[in-house]
């Protein structure tokens, strides 16, 4: 096998430490052609469909791939803006944020680059870049806040097999989840405290994360409960009661049972109980996206008002959000402590130069 080398490398080159945010991932259009690719490969991760190989093979590339990609498309094309995807768009913005708030901290040390786990840019990409600027040392964020294999399993996945192709690896640090994180949940009450004082409060607060399968649960997955954790913390930094408050799971596909309660048979169902306004947040997205831009947003909104619902409201992610990026911020330095650069490069080269200096 022959290994991947930096192109660029010389031994006067400056040590630097990386940075690496990544997220989900989105299509390049809001089309039928450019969903296909997209959703072959996200839906190829064994990670995020544990079905034996060949019968997924069968069903991916003879039913979904010729039924579902028009239909995302067409969910895509109302969520789209003119900088393209908005998940690429906030995570773009999150990560010049974090390079401005590690440059004001130590110019010249930190480099930071996003990721999307499936489409462009990739992992491989990002973390070439990192290494062609000099980045010795690497700290990686998916931006999920609560664990799960299909999400942060995932993006380890394609690191992993990316550093079995390099010849030079970094020293690396991974951060799986920060579901609990005093500061992430302080954020999230922070955001929620300020929608209240715009809008005021609604008769219930609804927590909505993707879902995933019951089974993956089952086989020991902790993402269901990093999202209950949230959800109480949340609601203990806001002072809720445990009748105003609940917590559901979105976006489910395929007939098998997912993690329940549903977010939206029970937003269907909210109505006959008394409760007529309601206001949705989703603190398991740090971007907002298709998930909870359309889905939450609209098609979900729609649902409640069908059903005898009189308001709804979605409360937005946090996005690029000051407070947010210092927490981000926050979050990577805790983990990169005792980390230092090397700065004797001169040394360096000067003893490369030697070893091949005529005797």
């Amino acid at each position: 096998m022959k290994y991947t080398s930096n192109t660029v490398f010389t031994h006067s080159q400056q040590d630097k430490i990386g940075v690496l945010v990544s997220n989900l991932g989105t299509p390049e259009a809001p089309t039928k052609q450019a969903l296909k690719p997209y959703l072959k490969q996200f839906l190829s991760d064994p990670r995020v469909v544990e079905v034996p190989k060949l019968i997924w093979w069968c069903v991916l590339n003879l039913i979904i791939l010729n039924i579902r990609p028009k239909k995302s498309a067409a969910a895509y094309a109302t969520v789209w803006t003119e900088d393209g995807s908005p998940l690429l768009t906030h995570t773009k913005h999150q990560a010049q944020a974090l390079q401005a708030k590690f440059d004001a901290h130590s110019p010249g040390v930190y480099l930071v680059e996003y990721a999307m786990r499936y489409g462009q840019p990739s992992v491989e990409n990002a973390m070439n870049s990192l290494l062609e600027q000099g980045a010795r040392k690497v700290v990686v964020l998916p931006l999920y806040p609560q664990y799960c294999a299909s999400t942060s399993g995932s993006t380890f996945d394609a690191l992993a097999n990316d550093f079995t192709q390099r010849r030079w690896l970094p020293d690396m640090r991974f951060i799986a989840h920060y579901h609990d994180d005093p500061r992430y949940i302080q954020c999230i009450a922070d955001s929620i405290s300020a929608h209240w004082a715009t809008h005021g409060r609604a008769d219930k607060l609804v927590f909505s994360y993707h879902g995933i399968p019951k089974r993956y649960l089952m086989n020991g997955d902790p993402y269901h409960c990093e999202c209950y954790k949230t959800s109480r913390l949340v609601a203990e930094a806001l002072g809720l009661q445990k009748d105003e408050y609940m917590t559901t799971f979105q976006s489910r596909f395929g007939r098998e049972e997912w993690l329940t309660p549903y977010t939206d048979e029970t937003l269907k169902g909210l109505p006959s109980t008394g409760v007529k306004s309601l206001q949705v947040i989703c603190p398991g997205f740090s971007s907002d996206c298709l998930e909870t831009i359309e889905e939450i947003g609209e098609e979900n909104c729609e649902y409640f008002m069908e059903h005898g619902g009189e308001r709804f409201e979605y409360i937005p992610c946090l996005n690029a959000n000051d407070d947010h990026i210092e927490m981000l911020f926050g979050l990577l330095q805790d983990n990169m402590q005792g980390w230092q650069v090397e700065t004797d490069i001169a040394t360096r080269a000067r003893d490369a130069k030697a070893l091949h200096a005529p005797m």
